[in-house]
């Protein structure tokens, strides 16, 4: 005769959305060295940009020729579409070219490209006008969901370099069985970084479009 186990006894499943935040938890000192790697290295590149005008300058003009600037002056009054525009701009080229498609191909691969586009950001960030500097209050917080977005994909693509070198770290018999098991937490890490790309997007756009103005009369 064969009987259930108790209910004690069996194995908790943990719920998905919970699944992101143990991975976290388990990996707490990973995640605190790449948040401290990719806001120093941001921080650098402003602090780069203020050291040298002519460099941030130069990104000024790099945006203005490549037409960003142009397209953000012609969205910025219809937030919606903005949004949507910001939103597939940081998922596809910034998420997934830049970090995610480069760490499938090499390990760690993308926390090198994010490295130089974080320094490359901070430069762009300085501000060259009383305006610009009253725009980058409300932008700071886009930065900052922004980033922390970037953050967990990074730390996804370190563990799927370090379960692909490393298999036995993570109870895998081969590369191979590493390679899969850093995918599935690079997978769950996605989760969250996608929600917070969203709130990133919204908030852009429609801070952009309805506190930018408020704020220069208040403050200039």
């Amino acid at each position: 005769m064969t009987t259930e186990p108790a209910l004690s006894e069996r194995p908790a499943r943990v719920r998905l959305w919970r699944r992101p935040f143990r991975v976290i938890r388990e990996n707490k000192r990973a995640y605190l060295f790449i948040n401290l790697g990719a806001y120093g290295l941001a921080l650098a590149g402003f602090a780069v940009g203020l050291a040298f005008p002519e460099l941030n300058a130069a990104r000024g003009a790099a945006l203005e020729d490549d037409g960003t600037a142009d397209l953000v002056y012609q969205l910025v009054f219809t937030p919606p579409l903005f949004a949507l525009v910001i939103l597939a701009v940081n998922v596809f080229r910034l998420s997934l070219l830049t970090i995610v498609l480069p760490s499938l191909i090499v390990p760690f691969a993308g926390l090198a490209f994010f490295a130089y586009w974080a320094v490359e950001t901070g430069i762009t960030l300085v501000a060259s006008s009383p305006e610009g500097w009253v725009a980058r209050i409300p932008h700071s917080l886009t930065f900052i969901i922004e980033l922390q977005a970037y953050v967990l994909l990074l730390l996804g693509a370190y563990l799927l370099g370090r379960s692909w070198l490393f298999p036995r770290r993570v109870g895998a018999k081969n590369r191979r069985q590493g390679y899969v098991r850093g995918l599935q937490r690079l997978g769950l890490l996605a989760l969250p970084a996608l929600v917070l790309l969203i709130v990133g997007a919204v908030w852009e756009a429609y801070s952009l479009r309805y506190f930018i103005h408020p704020l220069t009369q208040l403050l200039l």
